[in-house]
C-alpha cells in the first residue's frame, strides 16, 4: 500500500507541472537541440569488447563526473569505452538516434542514462532482445529490459533534502507558528528520478513540517533550460515574495535557484538541491547564504556499470538489479569533515 501510494503521488505531482512550466517553445527546441556523438574514453584496442555510454547534459560537471568513471573502468578493465550524449535533459529524441548510431556499431554493451523514462522503454526493450547487455545510471526506465541499474536512492534522496530544508529554516530562526512557504524547480516533468525526488521530499514534508509551513503548489519546470529557468525564478519570486526556501530536484535547477538567489542577493531564502556545479559550492561556501547540496556518488555509477556488464558478458547475472550508489548532503558546516570531503574531491 505504501509503493502505491508513492506511485500515485507521483503521478498527482507530474500532472501539477502545467500549472509553472517554461513557454512550449522550450520542449520543441531541447528535441531539435545538437547531440554530442560517440569519442571513445581513453585508448582503444582491436582486443578489447566494446561499451558504448549514452548520457545527457555533456557538458554538466555531473555528467562528465560519470564519463570520468566509465573512462577509469575501461582503463582498469581493459575495454573500449565510448560515450555520446545529448546536450539537453529532455532530448530523448536525441538519445534514440544516438541508440541507433550505437546498434549500427554492433556494441558488446550498452549504458544509458534515458533522457525520458518512457519514451525510451521500447528502446531499451529492442536492445535486450537483440541480447546486449544494458546497464540504466543514474535513471531508471518504465520497463524491465535491462540488466542492472546504478542510481541513487531517489524517494530518500528526496526525504533527505526536506529534511536538510526543514532544520536549515529552524537554523533561520522560524518557529512552528510562522506562516512560511517554500517553492520548487525541476528538470523536466518526465523523468522517473524528480518525480522520485519530489515524492520524497513531499512525504517527509507533510509527515514533519509544521502545519503553517507549506508547498507553494506551482512547480516551476525550466525543461532542461537554464535560462529559461532563471525567468521562470524571477517571475516566481515576483509572485510569491513571500518564499524563504527553495528546493530543486536535480543540477540544472539547483544552479538556477543558486546564481538567480545570489544575484538578487535573497539573503532571505534558504536553497537545498543537487550536485556540486560552481554555483552551489559558491552559494555553500558563502556564509552570508543558507544553501544545501545533495551529492551523489556518479563516479561510482560510471566505473560499477561498466563492470558489471563485463561480468554479465561472461555469464555472470547480478544478485540484484537495482544498487543504490547513496548520496550525501553538504553544508557548510560539514564541507571540512572526511567523508563529504571525499565525495566533493570526486565530483
Amino acid at each position: 500500500m505504501k509503493k502505491y501510494c508513492f506511485i500515485l503521488l507521483t503521478i498527482c505531482l507530474t500532472l501539477l507541472f502545467s500549472g509553472c512550466s517554461a513557454p512550449s517553445g522550450g520542449a520543441s527546441e531541447s528535441a531539435a537541440s545538437p547531440i554530442s556523438h560517440f569519442e571513445p574514453l581513453g585508448t582503444v584496442s582491436e582486443n578489447n569488447k566494446n561499451i558504448y555510454v549514452i548520457l545527457k547534459v555533456m557538458d554538466s560537471s555531473y555528467w562528465q563526473v560519470i564519463m570520468e568513471g566509465c573512462k577509469a573502468a575501461g582503463e582498469d578493465l581493459s575495454c573500449n569505452v565510448y560515450c555520446g550524449g545529448t546536450n539537453n535533459e529532455t532530448d530523448w529524441q536525441g538519445q534514440r538516434v544516438l541508440i541507433e548510431e550505437a546498434l549500427a556499431a554492433k556494441p558488446d554493451a550498452i549504458l544509458l542514462s534515458p533522457d525520458d523514462s518512457v519514451e525510451l522503454s521500447s528502446d531499451i526493450d529492442r536492445i535486450h532482445e537483440l541480447g546486449i547487455p544494458v546497464a540504466l545510471i543514474d535513471t531508471a526506465a518504465n520497463t524491465e529490459s535491462f540488466d542492472i541499474c546504478y542510481m541513487t536512492d531517489n524517494l530518500y534522496a528526496g526525504q533527505n533534502a526536506a529534511k536538510e530544508m526543514l532544520g536549515r529554516l529552524r537554523d533561520a530562526g522560524y518557529s512552528d507558528y510562522d506562516d512560511i512557504s517554500v517553492g520548487i524547480m525541476v528538470g523536466t516533468a518526465k523523468s522517473q528520478t524528480i518525480n522520485e525526488r519530489l515524492a520524497g521530499f513531499y512525504q517527509y514534508w507533510s509527515n514533519n513540517a509544521p502545519g503553517k509551513w507549506s508547498i507553494i503548489s506551482d512547480i516551476m519546470n525550466c525543461n532542461g533550460n537554464i535560462d529559461e529557468g532563471d525567468a521562470l525564478l524571477n517571475d516566481f519570486l515576483a509572485k510569491h515574495p513571500e518564499v524563504v526556501g527553495l528546493y530543486a530536484t536535480n543540477n540544472g535547477p539547483t544552479r538556477v535557484l543558486a546564481r538567480v538567489v545570489k544575484g538578487a542577493g535573497r539573503k532571505d531564502i534558504t536553497v537545498v538541491g543537487f550536485d556540486l556545479s560552481d554555483e552551489i559550492d559558491d552559494l555553500v561556501k558563502d556564509p552570508d547564504y543558507r544553501a544545501s547540496t545533495i551529492l551523489q556518488r556518479q563516479y561510482d555509477m560510471g566505473y560499477l556499470a561498466v563492470g558489471s556488464v563485463l561480468d554479465i558478458m561472461q555469464g555472470i547475472t547480478p544478485p540484484v538489479r537495482f544498487i543504490d550508489t547513496g548520496v550525501v548532503t553538504v553544508n557548510e558546516e560539514n564541507m571540512s569533515s572526511p567523508e563529504v570531503r571525499e565525495v566533493i574531491d570526486m565530483n
